[in-house]
């Protein structure tokens, strides 16, 4: 068994060997909380949630270090928009991240560390790069001298002669325009904490360098992050981190966007999709199979379309656990392991597509089995299902999920109780052979979202597809 990953800095696959023997260190860039998330920004924890269960699954111990970054230009500018303080921004928009990934299922990382707690890390880290001739200080700034770094620009693969820096207002005191800032000056009104070059606060780039020393250590497994942010953010923090002495990353994944219209979705773009709405019209589960299960280095286009293409695949799988569960008569315990073919696609670089397809070939064969009324053979197809989509975080009888409603509004008791009433109606014209009343009354259901579906312990619906 290896586990292999398509490595950003390789530009390959590659088998996957952990520092530690049986262990596993991930950090992956968090969120910045200028904002509340939009679904692009969750995908990114989705991903790297599934990444985290497979290696759990595989036996490893897993060190997951999710960050926030509760202070950059972004979370400045918005306070002096809205006139509030810029903690009462980070910390709102932190708790709805935090809400939204315990929403569709993610795993709690191992820890969360915030930027704002980690300047004496920041400062240590800066002090050690002046030393060594890789950072500089000027009027009150800190920069990064990129050209001291030979390795600068490997992972994102670019020329320095042909680089353009991206920078902030007041980034002044430059000896190289390409430089960055790893610490910025304090301006009037604006935070800023005491450093022996003067107040000030830190960059965004050095947050995430000296956070993952603070936790993981000058060596670590997989870095992980969305693929905008190789360049700047994850190019400037190799080279801070590596001049710095620490040998860093050994592997940097990174997931694709969601778009919309063929455009990232970006909230700098006005083109973004909310978490908490897209909560209020979907079920979180049905949510995390749409954004969970396309390969994590695909694009994702949103549209209502696909999201009720999704809704309708996993109601095949709901129902199927359902039907069998019933039949069965209790809880079906999930299998040991896995099926070969789910575990040989989850194994090549996190092939979840692959994988859900053995998922509904399964299922396939359990309703098969259900049709020949082999109890037997449904309840071994269900234990493997279950098996598979533990893994996936999308087995609907795992506990997590027991308090969803659905489509957001907690009804799902009264409209269970308003549609046995009509259900009894049907039942009624049933027994008296009264087919046409029966069917009508079924068409009327349907017509409502309802599905109804005939089983040995009676009628029983089901949400269908929008």
């Amino acid at each position: 068994m290896t586990i292999r990953l398509y490595d950003t800095s390789a530009r390959q696959i590659r088998d996957f060997v952990p520092l530690t023997p049986g262990c596993v260190s991930i950090y992956l860039c968090g969120a910045t909380v200028q904002a509340a998330p939009h679904i692009g920004h969750i995908r990114s924890g989705l991903n790297f949630d599934i990444m985290r269960r497979w290696f759990e699954y595989r036996g490893y111990d897993v060190t997951f270090i999710r960050n926030v970054t509760d202070i950059d230009d972004k979370i400045i500018r918005k306070s002096a928009e809205q006139h509030r303080p810029w903690w009462s921004i980070g910390y709102e928009n932190e708790r709805a991240f935090n809400d939204g990934y315990a929403a569709l299922g993610c795993l709690p990382p191992s820890y969360e560390p915030r930027a704002t707690g980690h300047i004496t890390e920041m400062v240590e880290m800066m002090r050690g790069l002046i030393e060594r001739g890789h950072a500089y200080e000027s009027e009150g700034n800190v920069y990064f001298d990129v050209k001291s770094f030979p390795g600068y620009l490997q992972l994102s693969n670019q020329e320095l002669d042909n680089l353009l820096q991206p920078e902030s207002e007041g980034e002044t005191g430059k000896r190289d325009p390409r430089d960055f800032a790893m610490w910025k000056a304090a301006k009037p009104g604006e935070p800023s904490w005491e450093t022996p070059w003067g107040r000030g606060r830190p960059g965004w780039h050095l947050e995430c360098s000296a956070m993952a020393h603070k936790y993981l250590g000058p060596a670590f497994d997989i870095h992980g992050g969305g693929i905008d942010l190789i360049f700047p953010h994850h190019e400037n923090e190799i080279a801070q981190a590596k001049a710095y002495g620490d040998e860093f990353a050994r592997y940097w994944v990174h997931n694709s966007w969601v778009t919309i219209s063929g455009e990232k979705m970006a909230k700098s773009l006005g083109n973004s999709v909310l978490v908490s709405e897209m909560l209020k019209q979907w079920r979180p589960i049905v949510l995390r199979y749409y954004l969970g299960t396309p390969h994590y280095r695909s694009t994702i286009e949103y549209s209502p379309e696909a999201l009720r293409e999704a809704e309708s695949a996993f109601a095949r799988i709901e129902g199927f656990v359902q039907r069998v569960t019933e039949k069965a008569g209790e809880t079906v315990p999930a299998a040991a392991e896995v099926p070969p073919a789910f575990a040989e696609a989850m194994d090549d670089d996190l092939g979840v597509p692959q994988a859900l397809a053995v998922v509904h070939t399964t299922v396939r064969q359990g309703n098969s089995a259900l049709a020949a009324d082999d109890k037997e053979a449904a309840v071994a197809r269900l234990a493997e299902v279950r098996a598979m989509l533990g893994v996936l975080g999308l087995d609907p009888l795992d506990p997590r999920w027991s308090g969803e409603t659905d489509r957001g509004e907690d009804l799902h008791g009264v409209v269970d109780t308003l549609v046995r009433l009509v259900l009894q109606q049907r039942e009624s014209a049933r027994t008296r052979k009264d087919w046409a009343t029966a069917d009508a009354i079924r068409d009327q259901l349907n017509q409502t979202g309802l599905v109804i579906e005939d089983s040995p312990q009676g009628p029983r619906w089901t949400l269908g597809p929008r």
